[in-house]
C-alpha cells in the first residue's frame, strides 16, 4: 500500500502482522547478528518504552567523502547527529525514530494510530506523537546495522531537502514548544531538531554580506572595524575551539561550513514554503546502490556555488579599487576582503563536491580480515587473509608472493569459525602478494557466508568511530577541507 509512501507501507504491514515488537530497516541496511540481543531486553525493563533506536552507520562514502578523497579521514556528515546529538537527546528521554535500525513496540504504535503520514519525515513525527502520549524512547549508541550513504551530490541534496521540508512541517503542524504532553527538556530537544534546517538564510547572508560593501559601497556592519575584530574574533576562535572539544570525533572543524554552504541554496525555498503551507511536498525515495560510469562535473547542481564564487571574485577585484579610492576606510576594506577570501575557500570546496568521481563497483568493498587458503588449478595452496570483501569480489593478502595472470581461476577456502566456505574466484589484478579477485557466480549459501562475514559480525562497525583521530581545530580548518579541494582539482586535470 503506497498511499503514504514508506509510512503507508509500514502501516499496511502492521495490519497483517501480529508481533509485539517491530524491527524496521531500510532496504539498504543490514543488521549485525547481535542487533536483537542488544535492543530487545530494554523493552522488558521498561514497560512504557515505545522505541529503541540505534545509530545509522554507513560503510560507503557519501559525496563529500568520495569526491574530496576524505573517506574514513573525516566523520560522515550524519555522524554528528547519530553519535552525539541523539545521545544527548536520550539523556532527556527525547530520542526520536530515524526510520531504520530501530525496534518499536506495537502497542505504542497502535496508541498513536500507526506511523505518522502527515509529513515527509514520518519517523521523527511518529516519535513526537509517542512521547506526547507518555511513551518513552531510548537510544543505544552502538552501531548494530550499516547501510549505504547517498552516492551522488544530487541524491544527497534531494534527501536533505526532504528532511528539511519534513522537519519544518512538524514545526508548523505540531509545534513541540506549544504542544501538550512533553516535558520542558523534550520540547527543547524537538524544537532544536525541527528548526535545524532553517540555517539556509543565515548561511547565504554570511556568504554575500561583504559584497554589499565591496560591490556597492554600502555599509554592511555599523561600527569601527577594530571594534568588530575585538568582539567577533575572540568569539569565533572560542566557539570553534569549544565545538572541536565537544564534537571532535563526530564533526571536524571547517566542515560544518561546507555542509551548510552546499545545502543552503537548495533548502531555502522548500523550508520557507513549508513554513507557509506545511501540506506541500511529497516523499521521494533516495536512490542508492548505483554506479557512476565516468567522472564528470555536475554543473546543474554546482551552479549556485559557481555563481556565488563569481560574485565573491568580483568583490575581490573591487576591493583593490576601494582600497585606492577610499583611503579613510582601509580597515573596512581589509576586513571585508578577508571575509570574502574565507567565503571563496568555502565555496571552492563546495563546488568541488560536484565533481562526481567514477564508481564502477555496484557493491562497496568493506575492510575486513578473514583467514583463508587460496588453492590454484595446479594444486598450490597459499595461506592468506582478506583485506577487503564484498558480495562481488575481494582483495587478498597472501603469505608468499605468487605470479598470476589476469583471469586465472582460483579457489578461496575460508576458515571463519564456526563456518567454512569455498568460493571460486578469478584474478582481476595481481601485485606481489596482493590479489584483486572477482566472484563470477555465487550460490545462496556462499552469498550468506559473505554477508555474515562482511556485514553481520557483532563487532563489524565498532572500530570505525574510534579509529579516527580527534579533531585538531586549527589544523582541520587550515588543511583538511583545502586538501580535499586540491585533490579534487587535481583529479579534474587528470
Amino acid at each position: 500500500n503506497n498511499a503514504h509512501a514508506k509510512a503507508g507501507n509500514i502501516n499496511h504491514a502492521l495490519g497483517i502482522t501480529s508481533g509485539e515488537l517491530v524491527a524496521i530497516f531500510d532496504s539498504d541496511h543490514i543488521p549485525t547478528r547481535s542487533f536483537l540481543q542488544t535492543t530487545l531486553g530494554w523493552f522488558q525493563r521498561d514497560r512504557r518504552l515505545g522505541m529503541v533506536q540505534t545509530p545509522h552507520h554507513f560503510y560507503s562514502p557519501d559525496p563529500f567523502e568520495r569526491n574530496l578523497g576524505q573517506f574514513r579521514k573525516i566523520p560522515n556528515e550524519g555522524e554528528l547527529f547519530h553519535r552525539l546529538v541523539q545521545d544527548g537527546n536520550d539523556l532527556w528521554n527525547a530520542s526520536f525514530f530515524c526510520g531504520s535500525c530501530a525496534v518499536l513496540r506495537r502497542k505504542s504504535l497502535n496508541h498513536i494510530g500507526g506511523i505518522a503520514v502527515e509529513t515527509v519525515t514520518e519517523d521523527a513525527h511518529t516519535a513526537l506523537r509517542m512521547q506526547r502520549r507518555g511513551w518513552h524512547t531510548a537510544y543505544i549508541n552502538i552501531p548494530q546495522a550499516a547501510g549505504l550513504a547517498t552516492e551522488s551530490l544530487a541524491a544527497h541534496i534531494g534527501q536533505r531537502v526532504r528532511w528539511a521540508r519534513g522537519m519544518v512541517q512538524i514545526l508548523r503542524t505540531e509545534n513541540p514548544l506549544f504542544t501538550t504532553g512533553l516535558s520542558f527538556s523534550q520540547r527543547l530537544c524537538y524544537f532544536n531538531a525541527t528548526t535545524h534546517f532553517l540555517f539556509a538564510l543565515p548561511r547565504l547572508i554570511f556568504l554575500i554580506v561583504p559584497l554589499v560593501y565591496l560591490l556597492f559601497g554600502m555599509v554592511n556592519i555599523y561600527g569601527y572595524s577594530l571594534a568588530v575584530f575585538a568582539y567577533a574574533l575572540p568569539h569565533i576562535v572560542l566557539s570553534n575551539m569549544t565545538n572541536s572539544r565537544v564534537q571532535g570525533r563526530c564533526r571536524f572543524s571547517f566542515w560544518n561550513e561546507i555542509y551548510e554552504a552546499v545545502l543552503a541554496p537548495y533548502i531555502l525555498f522548500p523550508t520557507l514554503l513549508a513554513l507557509i503551507n506545511p501540506r506541500l511536498g511529497k516523499f521521494n525515495v533516495t536512490s542508492k546502490g548505483g554506479i557512476i560510469r565516468r567522472s564528470y562535473f555536475d554543473r546543474r547542481i554546482a551552479w549556485p556555488f559557481l555563481l556565488l564564487l563569481a560574485l565573491n571574485a568580483a568583490g575581490l577585484v573591487m576591493a583593490e579599487r576601494r582600497f585606492v579610492s577610499d583611503p579613510y576606510h582601509h580597515d573596512t576594506v581589509l576586513m571585508n576582503t578577508v571575509w570574502t577570501v574565507y567565503n571563496m575557500v568555502i565555496l571552492s570546496v563546495a563546488a568541488s563536491v560536484a565533481w562526481e568521481k567514477k564508481q564502477r563497483r555496484s557493491l562497496v568493498r568493506v575492510n575486513v580480515r578473514v583467514p583463508l587458503e587460496l588453492a590454484t588449478s595446479d594444486a598450490q595452496r597459499i595461506a592468506g587473509v582478506t583485506a577487503q570483501l564484498s558480495g562481488r569480489g575481494a582483495m587478498v593478502r597472501l603469505a608468499s608472493s605468487v605470479r598470476f595472470s589476469r583471469g586465472t581461476p582460483v579457489m578461496l577456502k575460508f576458515e571463519a569459525n564456526p563456518s567454512r566456505c569455498e568460493i571460486p574466484a578469478r584474478v582481476v589484478r595481481a601485485s606481489k602478494r596482493h590479489l584483486h579477485l572477482f566472484f563470477p557466480q555465487l550460490s545462496i549459501d556462499q552469498e550468506k557466508f559473505l554477508v555474515h562475514q562482511t556485514y553481520s559480525r557483532p563487532e563489524a562497525w565498532l572500530s570505525w568511530h574510534r579509529s579516527r583521530p580527534v579533531d585538531q581545530a586549527c589544523a582541520a580548518r587550515n588543511c583538511r577541507g583545502f586538501d580535499g579541494f586540491i585533490q579534487s582539482t587535481s583529479a579534474k586535470r587528470a
